[in-house]
C-alpha cells in the first residue's frame, strides 16, 4: 500500500528545522479561538438558507449556486493562498482575512439583490481561505516542536465553531431575520483583535528566529511524497464524507428508527459532534507521543466494528456507539495534517490549504 511505504521511511529521512524554544500557549489559544469564530461565521450562511430563500424567492438551484460560490472561494483558493504565504509570510493577512469576512457579513445582511448576495458569500469564503493556511503555519511556529498538540488545539476551535454556529444562527438569525446577520460582525471584530496580536507575535518571532536561507527538504523521492500526500488526502476526504453524512442524516435516522423527538435527536447529534471535537483534541498529543502512523491506523480500523454495529443497537447503545465513532474517527485529523507537513517541509501553508480547503471542503460536499 502506498501509505505504508511512505510512512515507514518518512520520519527518519525528512530534514526539519529545529524546534522552537517553547510552546507559545497564548498564541495557540488565540488561534484556536479565532478558528472557532471563523467557522461559526461560516456556518451562518447555510443556517440562513430558509430566510434567504424567502427574501429573494430563490429556487433550490439558486441556493446551490450560493453553496458553490462559498465552496469555491473558501476551499479552492486555500492552496493558492498557502503557496503564496509559504514564500512570502504575511502575519497580518490573518486580520485582513477576518476583515473580508466582516465586510461579507455586513453586506449579506443588507444585500439588495441576488448578485450582491453572491458577492457577500464570496467575501466570507475568501476570508476563510486567507485564514486557514496562514493560521496553521502560525500554529506550527508557536508549537515549540509539539506539532500534533498545536494542530489539535487549532482544529478543535474550528470543530467547536462548526458545532455551535448553527445553534447561534437558530437563536439569532431565524427569529430576527436577515438583518441580524450583521450582529455576527461582532465576532469578526473580536477575531481581528486577536489576529492582530498574533500577527505582531509572528513578526517578532521571525525577527528573533530568521528563516534559514536554504529551504528544508525531504530526502524521499518526489513520486513517493506525491503518492503519500494523495493517500493522506483521500483519508481526510473519506473521514469528512463520513462526518458530513452523519451530521446531515443522523437525526433523521433517529427520528425514523426510534420515533425520537426532534430535540432529543439533536442532543444525540451534539454528543457525536462533541466526541469528534474531543477526539481531535486528544489525537494530536497522542500522536506526538506514540507516533502519528499508529494514530492514523487506529483511526482507520477502529471505526469499522462500531460502524457495523450501529444499525443493530437501541437508543442508548446508538448514543454510546456514536460517541466512540466520533472520538476514534476524529483522532487522526491532526496526525494526518502534521504527517503531511513533515513530508513536505517548508510548505506548511500549502499543505494546510490542500487539507483544510480541498480535502475538507470536498469531503463536506460528498
Amino acid at each position: 500500500m502506498p501509505m505504508t511505504a511512505a510512512t515507514d521511511t518518512a520520519a527518519p529521512t525528512v530534514k526539519v528545522p529545529a524546534a522552537a524554544d517553547g510552546t507559545a500557549w497564548t498564541i495557540l489559544v488565540m488561534l484556536s479561538l479565532s478558528h472557532m469564530l471563523n467557522d461559526t461565521m461560516q456556518s451562518v450562511i447555510a443556517a440562513s438558507y430558509p430566510i434567504l430563500k424567502d427574501s429573494f424567492s430563490l429556487d433550490f438551484g439558486q441556493i446551490g449556486l450560493i453553496t458553490l460560490c462559498f465552496q469555491v472561494t473558501a476551499s479552492v483558493l486555500q492552496p493558492l493562498v498557502g503557496i503564496y504565504t509559504d514564500r512570502h509570510p504575511k502575519p497580518f493577512s490573518l486580520a485582513f482575512g477576518m476583515g473580508s469576512t466582516l465586510i461579507g457579513l455586513l453586506l449579506m445582511s443588507v444585500a439588495p439583490t441576488y448578485g450582491v448576495l453572491l458577492i457577500s458569500v464570496g467575501l466570507i469564503g475568501t476570508g476563510s481561505s486567507i485564514f486557514h493556511p496562514e493560521s496553521s503555519r502560525m500554529a506550527r511556529l508557536a508549537s515549540g516542536g509539539r506539532h500534533g498538540l498545536a494542530q489539535s488545539l487549532f482544529q478543535v476551535g474550528g470543530n467547536s465553531g462548526t458545532a455551535f454556529g448553527p445553534l447561534l444562527a437558530a437563536f439569532v438569525v431565524l427569529p430576527n431575520g436577515r438583518s441580524s446577520v450583521a450582529w455576527f460582525s461582532i465576532l469578526a471584530l473580536i477575531g481581528i483583535t486577536l489576529l492582530t496580536r498574533v500577527g505582531l507575535w509572528g513578526i517578532a518571532h521571525r525577527r528573533a528566529r530568521p528563516a534559514p536561507k536554504v529551504r528544508p527538504t525531504s530526502d524521499l523521492p518526489r513520486a513517493v511524497v506525491i503518492r503519500s500526500i494523495f493517500v493522506l488526502m483521500l483519508l481526510v476526504f473519506s473521514k469528512n464524507v463520513y462526518l458530513a453524512s452523519i451530521s446531515s442524516y443522523y437525526t433523521f435516522y433517529l427520528i425514523d428508527t426510534f420515533q425520537m423527538p426532534v430535540k432529543e435527536a439533536q442532543l444525540y447529534l451534539f454528543l457525536f459532534l462533541g466526541a469528534a471535537a474531543l477526539g481531535t483534541l486528544v489525537g494530536g498529543p497522542v500522536g506526538d507521543r506514540i507516533g502519528r502512523k499508529a494514530v492514523i491506523w487506529v483511526s482507520i480500523l477502529g471505526v469499522l466494528p462500531f460502524s457495523l454495529l450501529l444499525p443493530h443497537l437501541g437508543p442508548t447503545g446508538t448514543a454510546i456507539c456514536s460517541v466512540l465513532i466520533g472520538l476514534i474517527l476524529s483522532s487522526a485529523f491532526s496526525a494526518i495534517l502534521v504527517f503531511a507537513q513533515e513530508l513536505v517541509p517548508g510548505r506548511v501553508g500549502m499543505i494546510a490549504g490542500l487539507f483544510f480547503g480541498l480535502a475538507f471542503g470536498f469531503g463536506g460536499l460528498g
